[in-house]
């Protein structure tokens, strides 16, 4: 009877600790890159774990150069509010609207982009891992929560450019900028910020560098978009310093 008791209590102990432990561990990571900028992101580690495995045969050194928002011209993350998450300003982390336009649409057959918010993929990039199931959306979902809780919408935008993939092994605009452009981030123009948005869904598969008819069709219209939603000012109430 003794033994069972404290069996009891080491478990009762064990189904409280785990889940205090795992929201106190990953509260802490959430909290710190509000102001410390990440060295590398878990996409980042993922694929030079796959290098070094030989999964990916190629031999690849990643490109990541970090740029605050202050020397990032405004043209690139009004580009990627307007080609990713228009709705960025307002919503807290999670675009209902767009989720249930993406469900009926491939509910339907049509071949509609998930309606994943730029916080939802700033979650995925920075601590979980490509590929779809339950828990990763599940983990997406709650990392998500902290995001947008924890920081200001500025630094999920800052974060967010400084650490997604524009090309293969190319993360950050600021390397994307350099690599495709032979310029820095601060000097993008709206075209040039338009069309490194344009490749964002396929970053390996389509080139910045060289468009081809799909990237140059998006980007015109990512322009129209960063027009109609009234240019750089459109940020100025959620991303000002």
């Amino acid at each position: 009877m003794a033994r069972r008791t404290k069996t009891r209590r080491w478990l009762k102990r064990l189904f409280i600790g785990l889940p205090l432990a795992f929201t106190l561990l990953t509260v802490a990571q959430v909290l710190v890159l509000r102001w410390l900028d990440p060295p590398a992101t878990s996409f980042m580690a993922g694929r030079q774990l796959s290098v070094l495995l030989g999964d990916d045969e190629r031999s690849l050194r990643l490109d990541y150069r970090w740029r605050n928002l202050e020397r990032i011209s405004p043209q690139l993350p009004l580009a990627v509010v307007a080609a990713e998450d228009q709705r960025f300003p307002a919503h807290h982390g999670f675009d209902l609207e767009a989720m249930k336009k993406a469900y009926h649409g491939n509910q339907r057959g049509r071949k509609i982009r998930g309606g994943s918010t730029i916080s939802q993929q700033l979650a995925k990039n920075l601590f979980l891992w490509s590929g779809r199931s339950y828990l990763r959306k599940g983990l997406e979902a709650w990392y998500t929560f902290w995001i947008e809780l924890l920081w200001p919408k500025r630094r999920i935008l800052e974060v967010y450019v400084n650490v997604v993939e524009f090309g293969d092994g190319v993360y950050g605009v600021e390397a994307a900028a350099q690599r495709y452009f032979g310029k820095p981030a601060v000097r993008l123009s709206r075209s040039e910020a338009a069309r490194l948005a344009a490749v964002l869904p396929s970053p390996r598969k389509y080139s910045a560098r060289k468009p081809g008819p799909y990237v140059q069709r998006r980007a015109r219209a990512i322009e129209r978009q960063m027009r109609g939603l009234g240019g750089t000012s459109y940020l100025s109430g959620c991303c000002r310093e």
